[in-house]
């Protein structure tokens, strides 16, 4: 009953960072990133999502160590992603679990190498700060045989993020990727309900095809650099995760005058479908959503007429 209660160590959940798999999508879901985050705080961005494409995270240090780079500045881009990569010149490859991912991965290792705890510390609050290294700190390290792709990995960092702060995101995402494993119908109303920014009731309700043609005309616009409508940006990451949902073998229910509700969507009666909200109808506000709900409960419409005098 509590948000403590819900696991997030779990193979399953861990393994969407790197496969769609246990999500049991049926058929082709047009998304051609292969991680299953979509729609998970942090981790559903398609520059994190990019992220995971390169590093195929299989541990939960792995994901930790992600979600550091994701928030730090120069930290990914041009710096570990090129380690990992192997493309900087003169410098090796580096494997993913070697890269500084939270500001507290320097002083450890350091200290692993044998620097003085306090000179330790000192590099690592100069770095996180993105003061990089003074000509006496980088000859400590090289006189400890701190490998020169970690130096110059120090010298390109603007800012850090703290571990600590990074687990805690982690953890949350874990929860929330555990709902979209075991409870889905849950997890797409909640998701449907507080994130999504924007609706095409008609579409959501004509299922699969009507999606599908939905994503196609919007990103076709988008590769031939034609105008696209705010209204269709925010409505893109919908319609993917709509498809998802309905790849799953869930559906949308039209607006229900005696179920749905002004802005959230109710699972139906067989945990099965979503009723959309009032709110999914074009130009219909949150005010005239409510005055809906605020007539019904005081008793059920007789008619369209009813219906119109009794709401906004």
């Amino acid at each position: 009953n509590t948000v403590e209660g819900i696991p997030y160590v779990d193979e399953k959940v861990l393994s969407l960072f790197s496969s769609k798999e246990a999500l049991n999508i049926n058929g082709d879901d047009m998304d051609k990133l292969s991680s299953g985050t979509r729609g998970i705080p942090e981790y559903g961005t398609t520059f994190v999502r990019g992220m995971l494409e390169t590093i195929k995270p299989n541990t939960y240090a792995d994901i930790i160590k992600v979600s550091g780079l994701s928030h730090g500045t120069d930290v990914w881009a041009k710096n570990a992603e090129d380690l990992v990569k192997g493309i900087i010149p003169d410098l090796p490859k580096v494997e993913f679990k070697e890269v500084i991912g939270c500001r507290d991965d320097i002083m450890l290792y350091l200290v692993e190498k044998g620097l003085p705890a306090h000179d330790a510390f000192t590099i690592m609050e100069k770095v996180r700060k993105g003061n990089g290294l003074t000509p006496e700190q980088e000859a400590l390290m090289i006189k400890h045989h701190v490998p020169d792709w970690y130096i110059y990995s120090c010298k390109k960092i603007k800012y850090m993020f703290p571990k600590a702060h990074a687990t805690a995101y982690v953890i949350m995402a874990l929860r929330i990727g555990w709902f979209k494993v075991y409870r889905p119908i849950y997890y797409y109303a909640a998701y449907f309900s507080k994130r999504a920014k924007e609706f095409d009731p008609e579409i959501l309700a004509n299922g699969r095809n009507a999606i599908r043609n939905k994503i196609t005309e919007i990103e076709t616009k988008i590769a031939k650099k034609e105008d696209v409508t705010k209204k269709e940006t925010d409505l893109l990451p919908v319609l993917y995760i709509a498809l998802e949902m309905v790849l799953r073998g869930y559906s949308f229910k039209q607006i229900n005058v005696k179920k749905s509700e002004a802005t959230d969507f109710v699972i139906s009666e067989d945990k099965k479908s979503l009723y959309l909200p009032f709110i999914a109808v074009e130009s219909l506000g949150d005010t005239v959503a409510y005055s809906i709900i605020e007539a019904r409960n005081k008793h059920e419409f007789t008619s369209i007429t009813d219906f119109e005098i009794r709401t906004s």
